[in-house]
């Protein structure tokens, strides 16, 4: 297992309101993602992704 979870960023920010709908993360998960630990980045990336899935839902 890796130790480091890797940044969603995708360099093409777009912050909607509290989200960025690049890579699905909030402002909040943004400015702390240096300071998460694993457990706290894992939640956040998978926070991000159903974050993400909803907003393709609502397009179709």
């Amino acid at each position: 297992m890796a130790k480091d979870i890797d940044n969603p960023c995708i360099s093409v920010c777009q912050l909607n309101s509290e989200m960025c709908l690049s890579c699905g993360r909030s402002k909040e998960e943004i400015k702390k993602w240096k300071r998460m630990k694993r457990p706290e980045k894992m939640a956040a990336v998978q926070r991000a992704t159903q974050r993400l899935k909803g907003l393709q839902k609502k397009k179709l």
